[in-house]
């Protein structure tokens, strides 16, 4: 079946490099306009994915849809709510919100140091608490009120497949990706009298310039389709099909991602 979200507009947080980058272009393809977010428009260029959060906003254009490159640190609650007003105000509404900004990136290097749930800094836990689930609480508050008036629209949070397993090492950061899921089942309860779909994704290990950047890849050889690392448009496929017509009643669910 084909997806066709023609005058459906998106907005994908932390979309201008990673998955985020790849479920917009995914979303614009289908036929949607697409709000591109990140903190600031030099973090597309980190891991050399994009040149810009504007030049992640043109490949869109050049898709014939509209759009347009915001910046807003998300974990700041009255930016998220200013961010999210401006971008109604300029597309007048947004009919899907993909959660996707986060990570497991400690207040002052790139991930806590050390990253385990006793030893790790005071301020690591903050950052990484407010990266990967306030601003999420922060942007459905927001997001779901406009949504819950106008009694329509398709909420994707994203989680971790982390958060779905013990470990010893990001803790901090499995524990508020599974804090998503919970918060993706409850809310999908409060809007579900309105109509607005709230699910979850929680995405496995995926090559994208961050990861390829930060970790050490055994060879893939020999391996089945299922056992290896997945690529971007596998994600992207899913994250579409929460997004679409077809997952209409579908909500309070976390697709995991092994």
């Amino acid at each position: 079946m084909t997806i066709n979200l023609t005058g459906k507009v998106a907005l994908v947080t932390g979309s201008s490099r990673g998955l985020g980058r790849h479920y917009a272009l995914h979303l614009a393809q289908a036929g949607a306009d697409v709000i591109i977010h990140d903190v600031n428009s030099s973090a597309a260029a980190q891991f050399g994915e994009a040149a810009s959060g504007e030049a992640v906003a043109e490949e869109i254009r050049a898709l014939g849809r509209r759009s347009a490159f915001l910046t807003c640190d998300l974990t700041v609650p009255e930016q998220v709510e200013s961010f999210v007003q401006q971008a109604i105000g300029q597309f007048g509404r947004i009919d899907i919100l993909v959660n996707n900004a986060g990570g497991d990136i400690g207040a002052n290097t790139p991930r806590p140091d050390p990253n385990d749930a006793i030893d790790i800094k005071i301020e690591d836990i903050k950052a990484v608490v407010n990266r990967n689930l306030l601003n999420v609480m922060y942007m459905c508050k927001f997001v779901g009120a406009h949504m819950r008036e106008r009694r329509s629209g398709k909420i994707v949070n994203v989680g971790s497949s982390a958060a779905h397993m013990p470990t010893s090492v990001g803790i901090i950061y499995s524990a508020a990706k599974a804090g998503i899921s919970h918060y993706t089942l409850c809310l999908s309860e409060q809007l579900r009298p309105y109509d607005v779909n709230v699910n979850c994704i929680a995405p496995a290990a995926t090559y994208t310039g961050r990861f390829l950047a930060t970790r050490t890849v055994e060879s893939q050889d020999g391996l089945s389709r299922l056992q290896q690392i997945a690529q971007p448009e596998d994600m992207a496929k899913i994250v579409l099909f929460l997004a679409s017509p077809l997952s209409d009643y579908l909500t309070g669910e976390t697709v995991i991602c092994r």
